[in-house]
């Protein structure tokens, strides 16, 4: 059934009837989704605060608020929702390569694929890292704030609210597994030409201080996420310009392969 899909010509209205279908399926697969993971709404929050949590052990006292009726709900409804549209990603990324894949030729489809398997991968890694490595020591950082209090001083001490906790996790996890796509998004650009290895060597220093630059922007206002995010996302340029560089020598053999089927009288 798929190649017959594959296979195909379709006429402009049957593209966009295909385009409706999965769009739907893509639709229906993050409700489910959704409605699947509300359920475990709770755990998974609670998963996401164990980082937090692991840091307070042993203390008594410790708490999370809400501070608004509805906020400890429509928390809920956002865990639901980001994890239910994180575990039906792979799924989505099915439709969309359905979709394009009668425009492409056989030997695209089967460069496309590995980026297709490549991309949920790397955002999982992203977002494992800064879950087990970033959140332990960023959360430390934060709490090295608190005070005791003293004679005639109070105490300041975090009481973290749900909604903010849970914005501030997803923004990070968000951020670090779309900063991991960055192998998949500079090997694509050089499989078409747009860049080359040399120059992403040569430009190393510019993308360097872009790294951190971005990694300022995007994450809370500490060194630790900071370095934290650079780092990795060096490592990956760097591991960017070995694949950019490895599909350009596959692309010089498929030329030259290309001229000696068709040699030049």
């Amino acid at each position: 059934m798929l190649k017959d899909i594959d296979d195909r010509e379709l006429p402009l209205l049957d593209h966009l009837i295909e385009l409706r279908n999965r769009l739907m399926y893509s639709a229906g697969a993050i409700l489910l989704g959704f409605l699947v993971c509300y359920f475990f709404a709770e755990h998974i929050f609670a998963f996401l605060v164990r980082p937090l949590s692991d840091i307070y052990e042993g203390e008594t006292g410790r708490r999370m608020i809400f501070t608004g009726l509805t906020e400890a709900f429509f928390t809920y409804i956002k865990v639901a929702f980001f994890a239910g549209a994180f575990i039906t990603f792979p799924f989505v990324a099915a439709q969309l390569y359905l979709f394009v894949a009668p425009g492409l030729y056989r030997n695209e489809k089967q460069a496309f694929l590995p980026f297709l398997i490549a991309t949920p991968v790397l955002f999982f890694l992203g977002g494992a890292m800064v879950y087990y490595f970033i959140f332990p020591l960023a959360w430390q950082f934060f709490l090295s704030f608190e005070t005791g209090g003293a004679d005639g001083t109070l105490p300041i001490q975090l009481e973290a609210r749900v909604s903010e906790y849970l914005d501030l996790v997803m923004k990070l996890i968000f951020a670090f597994g779309l900063a991991f796509q960055l192998p998949v998004a500079l090997t694509l650009l050089g499989r078409v030409g747009i860049v080359s290895s040399a120059g992403l060597a040569r430009n190393r220093k510019y993308a360097i201080v872009m790294v951190f630059v971005v990694a300022a922007l995007i994450t809370p206002p500490d060194i630790i996420s900071q370095i934290g995010l650079g780092i990795p996302v060096i490592l990956l340029y760097e591991l960017s310009i070995l694949a950019v560089r490895l599909v350009e020598k596959r692309r010089a053999e498929e030329e030259a392969a290309g001229e000696d089927a068709h040699p030049v009288n």
